[in-house]
């Protein structure tokens, strides 16, 4: 492939990396793996675009490398997970613990999955919980359904996909449906998932954000929902309701007063990088990265990501506040 011919072969490749890239990190839970997967994605097709008939459509195509990229890794069978997939809560007045290190977590993405043009459109299907979900499925399994029912490939494009029936695919994508309906029903003493408009979402999240660099806690009550969850990896602990989560925040988590919140998003929702006051009272240092969901007009999670190092370049965040 000449130089000018491989370099639109490039171009043409790289545009699918947005979509791409959401698509990686639904299979694989964790962004830093879903970019690598991209990156070997790409390039395995640059090195055989020569070779494409144009049997199905360079989409499919892509896919389809990209799929056994994902298969690939996901080989040793370990499972990401949240907090709330591996015990039931605790007290909000107990300490954490130690950090889980030999847990593999469920790490937030960027905005709404990888893709900003449909970053506004990604609904539940980047949510951290559909993520966490998701990895309860066989990986194949996982890609039809996420083929399917997120990314409107049709029967006859998953099944080439997989060198498989229609019949096969369309029996993987029921079996992957049931699964995630009855761990939906497993959770229904839980809030609703469905997020409310963007616009009611900002008003929110702009509240939170007030009341929690205020800390205080009436307000912080008055935004959360009766079965609100908090979760703190890499700790395994985690906790649902107003008092036990006002109970933490109060208790082992005291030194989070006069936090200050720098807004982001990921998954789709509202996020903060929060920043604690350094000891020595010179400026902030990074805490956590929150992730805030909602429902209504009601907090139904925050996830609370202690990975500082890790995250806040990713989502742009300084490494501290003067």
């Amino acid at each position: 492939m000449g130089d000018s011919a491989g370099d639109a072969a490039a171009a043409v490749l790289d545009a699918y990396r947005g979509e791409l890239t959401g698509y990686c990190y639904r299979m694989l839970g964790a962004y830093s793996e879903a970019e690598d997967a991209v990156q070997e994605t790409l390039v395995r097709a640059w090195r055989s675009i020569g070779r494409f008939e144009g049997r199905s459509s360079l989409r499919s195509w892509i896919y389809r490398i990209a799929t056994n990229v994902c298969l690939d890794a996901l080989a040793s069978g370990r499972r990401r997970a949240l907090p709330m997939d591996l015990s039931g809560p605790s007290e909000g007045a107990t300490p954490p613990g130690a950090p889980s290190d030999g847990t593999l977590w469920i790490e937030p993405c960027p905005g709404g999955g990888g893709d900003p043009e449909t970053a506004a459109t990604a609904g539940e299907s980047v949510r951290l919980a559909f993520v966490a979900a998701l990895q309860y499925l066989p990986p194949r399994q996982r890609a039809t359904l996420v083929l399917r029912d997120v990314l409107d490939f049709s029967a006859r494009e998953v099944a080439d996909l997989h060198g498989s029936t229609v019949a096969s695919a369309n029996s993987a994508l029921q079996r992957a449906r049931a699964t995630l309906s009855a761990r939906r029903q497993g959770a229904a003493d839980g809030p609703s998932a469905t997020p409310p408009p963007d616009a009611v979402q900002r008003a929110l999240a702009a509240r939170y954000a007030s009341a929690f660099s205020r800390y205080d806690m009436d307000e912080l009550g008055m935004l959360l929902h009766v079965d609100a969850t908090l979760c703190l990896p890499p700790y395994a602990k985690w906790m649902r309701g107003v008092g036990d989560i006002r109970a933490w925040l109060t208790g082992p988590a005291v030194g989070c007063r006069g936090s200050r919140l720098v807004p982001t998003v990921a998954n789709g929702s509202p996020a903060f990088g929060q920043y604690r006051p350094r000891p020595d009272g010179a400026g902030y240092e990074p805490w956590a990265l929150q992730v805030v969901e909602f429902a209504d007009d009601r907090i139904t999670g925050i996830t609370a990501f202690r990975d500082t190092a890790r995250l806040f370049p990713r989502f742009g965040l300084p490494n501290r506040l003067s």
